[in-house]
């Protein structure tokens, strides 16, 4: 029965974005935002808009998954109604419990169903099959934020909204619902009855942080994915050389392609007078692999730390619990990401990496910790993270295995000048991408405050620029969001 349900809810193609309709982008910039401008004063109606077009658009990518949804936003205004009224501690913890296994058992069946059974299979020898399962679009980002907000209901620290709508705006925000940011409920409802007004400023700030995105994603991603998809999909027909270059590729598509993400979806929020907070601070410059996850995805790495970390003890009873709170924290991270051993190992390896980098720091004089936190240490950092982007890209651990492999026994590095000669676009997006990626922050600031006060035409002129680009680097094929997966 359960299985029927899942056919007729998911009968859509979630790898389809609505970035690639053109339709859909045309019903956003000539119907949705001059309707959200006459209604953004009027904030109920304005929330009631934007949930029924924010619905309309996640049906049309993900078809009767909406359904979901909706109903995990009924279920959830429900409980914590009961949480707010009720005083008996029992009764309380009881409904909350009851809440989250409702949410991650909606997660879990979804995404994990299958992994699960054939881990079963191995351990016993059966032979039990289970229909695939198309896992809906942004469910584990909103499934985060159903999470935080029933969460911080319990503690009292956050008040439910009086009227449902708020809720159902809070968990379907079109902009972040299909990859994120993680917005924490807080926030965002003190935003939703604002009386801030929208101005010259924000518009032009977030459609800078749009345009930025898109440049990021359509342009640098989608070119150098590319190459990358045909070593890894085939790594025993490449060199090793071209196994680092298609790794090194690999690690920043993914940061393209989801910062880029980011961007589109904290820029349009901007201009519709939501701010999301900042998802990345340039990562790749960071010193050491503690501070790489307060820049990566940073929406993800502070609830992971805020909801997982921190309850089970953070690094207040002791070395050994801290290292148990620590592997556990990032496991449950790798397995967000997906199901597979894989990212089982690779969330497993930076919860190592992140206790080594824990105990080095603590034990380690003073004197000597600012030296080895300086370059060198960051250059190991981007070694270690970049390297294990191999797991997180491998459809299985074999691929890992053979790209290893090609990259430490393999690696021909005077096959250099054939593959520029061959590849030398990509060659250049990539030594230009990294030039994007080290640049002082300072820069693009003043980038964003320069595109802001330029006049309209210079803004045209921008946007055109970008629109040739895309179409001149875009490939045959049509390469989905990375984080729309999970």
């Amino acid at each position: 029965m359960i299985e029927a349900l899942t056919d007729i809810l998911l009968r859509s193609n979630p790898s389809e974005s609505i970035i690639f309709d053109s339709s859909l982008f045309w019903l956003l910039l000539v119907v949705f935002l001059p309707i959200y401008g006459i209604l953004y004063r009027r904030r109920s109606a304005m929330a009631l808009f934007t949930v029924a077009f924010g619905c309309y658009l996640y049906y049309k990518t993900s078809g009767a998954a909406v359904l979901l949804l909706l109903g995990r936003a009924a279920v959830d205004y429900v409980l914590s109604k009961m949480l707010e009224r009720q005083q008996s501690r029992t009764l309380r913890r009881f409904t909350l419990i009851f809440s989250l296994l409702l949410s991650i058992g909606a997660l879990a069946y979804f995404k994990y169903a299958g992994f699960a059974t054939t881990i079963f299979n191995d351990l016993t020898g059966s032979n039990f099959q289970m229909s695939s399962l198309m896992v809906p679009i942004g469910i584990s980002f909103y499934t985060f934020r159903s999470i935080s907000y029933m969460v911080e209901v319990y503690r009292r620290t956050l008040a439910v909204p009086k009227n449902p709508v708020d809720y159902l705006f809070y968990l379907s925000f079109f902009p972040a619902l299909v990859a994120g940011p993680i917005v924490r409920p807080e926030a965002f409802f003190m935003q939703i009855r604002s009386t801030c007004r929208v101005g010259e400023q924000e518009i032009y700030s977030g459609l800078w942080i749009v345009m930025r995105g898109a440049f990021k994603k359509f342009v640098v991603a989608d070119y150098l994915a590319q190459f990358n998809d045909v070593v890894f999909a085939n790594p025993v027909g490449y060199d090793g050389v071209e196994c680092l270059l298609a790794a090194f590729g690999y690690g920043v598509q993914i940061y393209f392609d989801f910062s880029g993400y980011s961007d589109m979806a904290i820029g349009l929020s901007r201009s519709m007078g939501f701010d999301l907070g900042e998802n990345f601070h340039a990562p790749y410059k960071s010193r050491n692999l503690s501070d790489f996850w307060r820049r990566w995805h940073i929406s993800l790495s502070s609830w992971l730390r805020d909801y997982i970390y921190i309850p089970l003890g953070g690094n207040r009873k002791g070395t050994t619990r801290m290292t148990v709170n620590v592997l556990v924290t990032m496991l449950v991270g790798g397995i967000w990401h997906g199901a597979g051993w894989t990212f089982l190992i690779w969330g497993c390896a930076h919860g190592i990496g992140l206790i080594l980098n824990k105990l080095v720091g603590k034990w380690m004089p003073k004197s000597r910790r600012s030296k080895l936190n300086g370059l060198v240490y960051g250059m190991i950092t981007f070694l270690f993270v970049n390297m294990l982007w191999i797991l997180f890209r491998s459809p299985d651990l074999e691929i890992a295995q053979l790209m290893m492999e090609n990259i430490c026994l393999h690696a021909n590095f005077g096959i250099l000048p054939v593959f520029w000669h061959e590849r030398a676009l990509w060659c250049v997006m990539l030594v230009f991408a990294y030039i994007l990626i080290f640049m002082p922050n300072a820069v693009v600031q003043k980038a964003e405050q320069l595109f802001v006060r330029a006049n309209w035409i210079v803004k045209f002129v921008l946007f055109c620029l970008l629109v040739q680009c895309i179409l001149a680097l875009k490939g045959t094929q049509v390469v989905p969001f990375i984080y729309t997966q999970f």
